[in-house]
Order: C-alpha cells, then sequence, then structure tokens
C-alpha cells in the first residue's frame, strides 16, 4: 500500500469514524461524571495525563532508545485511552462507566497533552532527525481527528437516539474491526523498519504497558478506590488509543510511529489477561458483597 496513502488519508479517517463511534455512545452525563464521582476520574486522568507519558520517557532512557523511538513511544504514553479499554473493562466486570468517561475527557484533552509532550520529547532526546516539528499542526490534526468526530458523534446519538442505539452494536464492531486493519496496515506498510527496530523498542514498550498497569491499578487501590474501578483504571493505562499515535507519529517520521505499532501487536494480550484475572476477582467480591 502506498504509504502516503495510508498515513495522510487512511489513517486519519480511520480514526475519526473511531473516535465518531465513541461519540455515539457518550452523553453529557459521562463528562458530568467529573463532578459527581471526582475522585475516580481525577486519579485515572492524573495516570493518564502524566503518569504514562513520564512512564514512556523513563522506559525510553532505561532501554536505551534511539532519539525518534524514544520520542515515539513517548507520543504513545501521551495518547489517550481507546475503545478496547472499554470493552476490556467491560468484560472484566469492571466500572465501565468510568471507563468510558476517560476515555471521553482524555481523547478531548488530548489535543493539549499529545503536543506539550511530543514537543517535550524531542527537545528532551535531541530527536534532530524530525526537523522543525509544527505543533500547530499537531494540534490541527489531534483535533480533527478526535474532538470533531467524538462530537459530531454525541450530536447524532442526541438528535436520533433511538436508530443510534439500534446501530452501535454494529458500528462498535466497524470500529474494532478497523482498529485492527489500521494496525495491521502500518506494519504491513512498514515491515522493513519494524523488524529493523523491533528488537529495540519491544522491551522498552512491553515494559510500559505492565508497568502502566501495575502502578495505576496500585495507585488506585491506594486511593481507596474500590476493584472494578482500579480495574478500569488499570487497562485505560494498557490499552492506548494507539491509532492516534500511529497517525501523528507517521506525519513526523515513519519511524516515530514504530513503538505504537510494536505495542499495539501485543497490548491486547497483556490487557486480555489482566481483564480476565479481573473478572473472576470482581465476580467473586460481587457475590460475597450480595450474599
Amino acid at each position: 500500500m502506498d504509504s502516503p496513502l495510508l498515513t495522510e488519508v487512511l489513517l486519519p479517517a480511520a480514526i475519526a469514524v473511531i473516535m465518531g463511534s465513541l461519540g455515539l455512545a457518550l452523553t453529557p452525563a459521562d463528562f458530568r461524571r467529573v463532578l459527581v464521582a471526582p475522585r475516580g476520574v481525577a486519579i485515572g486522568m492524573l495516570n493518564l495525563a502524566v503518569i504514562s507519558p513520564l512512564l514512556a520517557l523513563t522506559m525510553a532512557e532505561l532501554f536505551g532508545l534511539p532519539p525518534v523511538l524514544a520520542v515515539g513511544l513517548v507520543l504513545l504514553g501521551a495518547s489517550p485511552g481507546g475503545m478496547m479499554a472499554n470493552m476490556f473493562t467491560h468484560l472484566s466486570r469492571g466500572d465501565t462507566a468510568l471507563s468510558v468517561t476517560m476515555t471521553a475527557i482524555s481523547s478531548v484533552c488530548s489535543v493539549i497533552t499529545v503536543p506539550i509532550f511530543l514537543a517535550l520529547a524531542t527537545a528532551h532526546f535531541g530527536a534532530d532527525d524530525l526537523g522543525d516539528v509544527s505543533m500547530a499542526g499537531v494540534v490541527a490534526k489531534v483535533f480533527a481527528v478526535t474532538v470533531i468526530p467524538v462530537a459530531f458523534g454525541m450530536w447524532l446519538r442526541s438528535r436520533f437516539t433511538e436508530r443510534v442505539e439500534e446501530v452501535y452494536p454494529r458500528v462498535r464492531a466497524v470500529s474494532l474491526t478497523l482498529f485492527a486493519a489500521v494496525v495491521v496496515g502500518a506494519i504491513v506498510s512498514e515491515h522493513d523498519v519494524v523488524l529493523e527496530n523491533l528488537e529495540a523498542v519491544a522491551g522498552a514498550a512491553v515494559a510500559l504497558n505492565l508497568s502502566a498497569m501495575a502502578i495505576s491499578f496500585t495507585m488506585s487501590r491506594l486511593a481507596r478506590l474500590d476493584t472494578r474501578q482500579s480495574t478500569a483504571i488499570a487497562l485505560e493505562l494498557g490499552i492506548h488509543n494507539s491509532t492516534l499515535a500511529i497517525a501523528v507519529g507517521a506525519s513526523l517520521a515513519h519511524e516515530v510511529s514504530i513503538p505504537a505499532a510494536v505495542y499495539s501487536s501485543f497490548m491486547l494480550f497483556t490487557g486480555g489477561a489482566f481483564a480476565w484475572a479481573m473478572s473472576r476477582r470482581n465476580r467473586a467480591l460481587a457475590t460475597a458483597a450480595a450474599g
């Protein structure tokens, strides 16, 4: 597949569809939940907006990644949660409402967080190969493929509520298929570069994934959130919107998108294993509480 066609047209279009389908599942109540149940949302957003990108920066340093790959890993760490995190949270019997709320808010906030950490990482690692990164361009791209589609999806839900609820299961299935297609397409289109850097990136990506879930779950429990809330936050940290990171990274340099592509290839396995383990624990706790 022609690389410019993938990165400049198909990737942004796929992300817009995915984010639009997220908007179809949202209502203003999801955003008001910040006021109704602020502690869980605040701790989750602290992990997403600060802990995750700083963990990515730390892993890039520890594993000695080349500057461009290090920037890509931080970009992935700064990306918001994704729809797959919502699905896994539901399967794990976690707090799905909290998960959806964090995904929605972090997607909107990514207009600010992604450019900030991208700029910090570029300067910190001295990624001169990227040239002068246009932060205005990054902001515009993130806004166009996240905030606008989410807002449009929410508008459609408010305007055609019954119809949206009827078709949403099929729309979500299409979105998840698109997610898989985007990741596979990104890897296939740059398979030589991905394979060349796989050994260098894999260790850092796996370490970021596992440490993010472990640290966020521990922080949530220390803050006295229940296991269902802690499960949602951990999965949100482990399963990022890697399609966004791939698209933004590829618009800068193809190598920047490699960490997100590699991360995507295994995050569903680690996230799925965690969700399976927590589903048993959450079910047992729910049964005990009911009894």
